[in-house]
């Protein structure tokens, strides 16, 4: 099973509803809250080279990496080989 990283903040709405979308797929994933804490809000700006959440890295079975900023469903899916399940 693909490893699901989120870079949220505690008022951002597409992270909820992100959170929720995963939650429906039975996705389990980590949350960071960059809001809350500043070392991890480093950390994701050195990844994605910006400050937009969220920012979700996905790490497959193969060991590739996928960064996905914003609330993307369609590259979510196809990350996880969710693709065409709506």
């Amino acid at each position: 099973m693909a490893k699901v990283i989120m870079y949220t903040t505690v008022t951002c709405p597409f992270c909820k509803m992100q959170k929720d979308y995963l939650n429906s797929k039975n996705i389990q994933f980590s949350e960071i809250l960059v809001d809350e804490n500043p070392d991890e809000a480093q950390k994701m700006i050195e990844i994605s080279g910006q400050m937009g959440v969220p920012f979700t890295i996905i790490t497959k079975d193969n060991g590739l990496q996928e960064n996905i900023l914003g609330f993307d469903k369609a590259r979510i899916d196809a990350a996880l080989g969710l693709a065409n399940s709506e």
